[in-house]
């Protein structure tokens, strides 16, 4: 029998995370990359907000059983090669997410440790970040911390290059793990992140831009989700990453009425 073109099932990529209703990061920010990634997007929703591009108002995490539900049942029917993982609120959330993808078997992860405010304020409890480390850091593929996020993880403050690839190393548990941190918050003129693959040190340097952008680190881990996703190794997944959210970047509008903007998801097609 001939097999008709819809019976090829695309690669899809997941997303668990929160819902940021203004649309600028979280689960609405993820499936714009992926859409523009050219991959399926699937999402189970961990937390949703009342935010705008002037903060968050309020936050409602769904029920355990709930969240878990929407796991499972896209596994049970979609292709999916890889998942990545955002804003999980508590340490029951990321219990429960660790022991779905456990059970899913899944091998392309990629974790935004969403803790720490571009504020520098703190998001997240002792026993949730103790949660992440201890459940979700066995299962990574690829971490994506920025400044904040790894001192709080290293436990030390991270200022300069070497400290960055210090701490790349401390944050590292096991040989499969890659660890890309995010520079953007040192007050330099370049943005220069650092890649851990493996033994291999790597370090991506772009312009610093003047673009106070929203949900840039969302949208960074799920390019790189979609990378992997289309078979991409770790280094030019992450390059190829940071190139994406470079140019969404340069191609920002500001849709609310404050002065953060939204990137533009869809620049390469322009």
């Amino acid at each position: 029998m001939e097999q008709h073109p819809t019976d090829f099932r695309p690669v899809s990529v997941l997303s668990i995370a929160g819902s940021d209703s203004g649309g600028g990061a979280g689960i609405q920010a993820d499936l714009k990359t992926f859409a523009a990634h050219r991959v399926h997007g699937l999402t189970a929703i961990a937390a949703l907000t009342a935010q705008n591009t002037r903060g968050v108002s309020a936050v409602h995490v769904p029920p355990l059983d709930f969240l878990r539900a929407q796991i499972d049942v896209l596994f049970d029917d979609f292709r999916i090669g890889a998942v990545k993982l955002g804003m999980l609120a508590n340490a029951q959330v990321v219990e429960t997410v660790a022991d779905a993808l456990i059970a899913h078997e899944v091998r392309n992860l990629v974790l935004d440790p969403v803790m720490v405010a571009t504020s520098g304020a703190r998001l997240l409890e002792a026993d949730a970040i103790r949660a992440i480390r201890e459940r979700l850091f066995p299962l990574t593929r690829v971490l994506t911390p920025n400044l904040h996020e790894a001192e709080l993880l290293a436990g030390h403050p991270i200022q300069s290059l070497e400290k960055m690839q210090q701490a790349a190393h401390e944050l590292r548990t096991h040989d499969a793990m890659a660890v890309l941190m995010k520079g953007g918050h040192r007050p330099t003129d370049d943005v220069v992140d650092v890649l851990l693959d493996g033994a291999q040190l790597h370090s991506f340097t772009r312009p610093r831009l003047d673009v106070d952008g929203h949900g840039t680190g969302c949208t960074l881990s799920a390019a790189i989700a979609a990378n992997l996703a289309l078979g991409h190794d770790i280094k030019s997944a992450c390059e190829a990453a940071g190139d994406y959210v470079f140019g969404a970047l340069e191609h920002a509008i500001r849709p609310g009425s404050s002065q953060v903007s939204v990137l533009g998801h869809g620049w390469q097609g322009r």
